[in-house]
């Protein structure tokens, strides 16, 4: 499996404290049969050089590698919606043309399918993080639809599909995977106990709702053709 979010650089944002707990959320991945990890740092506030995370994921990639972790870093970043567009160019998933994109916690802002065309017109392909625990998408999931238009696509959380964030989040998670607006499962992990990077699970919750084959599809096929730079194939979806 490959895990599109996750804040496993150390000493970055909320995530990882050191690179022993990146060693050991990395671990925690790898036993759960995830072998490539997304490196997505918060960029928000903080504008982390693109250049300087790179040069984290190499250092981190170096760690495993000397402790024998066979989970591979790629670069990536959680990136603020609500930022000047040409912020936001140089954070990338892998060199690709995918973005994570990350609205306001507490709702879906007016101006949002401004957004996701000006980025597509930059020729970058919104993944929007997190939909299910946005207020505004819980309240009305058809906040969520009308932006998935063209090349724009949705990342549920896993720990949401489990239920770790509650009963509310969890059933938003369930009606928009029915409602084929999830393109992606990700782990949004932050530690290695807590909020860890864990996909197994949520994968097989997916299945009872669409099935074994898109279940596997949304850890698998799709963050694949993400690192890959490739079309995802909405056919089978």
């Amino acid at each position: 499996m490959i895990d599109l979010h996750c804040h496993i650089l150390p000493g970055i944002d909320d995530g990882a404290e050191n690179v022993k707990e990146s060693i050991s959320m990395a671990r925690v991945a790898a036993k759960d049969g995830i072998t490539h990890i997304v490196a997505t740092p918060h960029i928000r506030e903080t504008l982390h050089p693109a250049d300087f995370l790179k040069k984290c994921v190499r250092n981190l990639n170096q760690a495993l590698k000397k402790h024998h972790v066979p989970v591979e870093i790629l670069c990536g970043a959680d990136v603020y919606a609500m930022l000047p567009i040409q912020q936001m160019m140089a954070y990338s998933i892998n060199n690709s043309r995918y973005i994570l994109i990350e609205f306001p916690y507490t709702h879906i802002p007016a101006n949002a399918l401004d957004i996701l065309f000006n980025l597509k017109l930059e020729g970058l392909i919104p993944i929007i993080t997190h939909p299910e625990r946005n207020p505004s998408v819980i309240h009305n999931p058809e906040k969520l639809f009308s932006l998935l238009t063209g090349d724009v696509y949705a990342q549920v959380t896993a720990d949401s599909l489990t239920g770790n964030f509650g009963i509310q989040i969890q059933e938003c998670a369930f009606f928009l995977l029915k409602k084929g607006a999830v393109h992606f499962i990700a782990s949004d992990a932050h530690s290695a106990l807590i909020r860890s990077p864990l996909l197994s699970e949520a994968a097989r919750l997916a299945q009872k709702i669409v099935g074994k084959e898109k279940a596997r599809m949304l850890v698998e096929d799709n963050p694949l053709a993400v690192i890959s730079g490739k079309q995802i194939d909405l056919s089978s979806l």
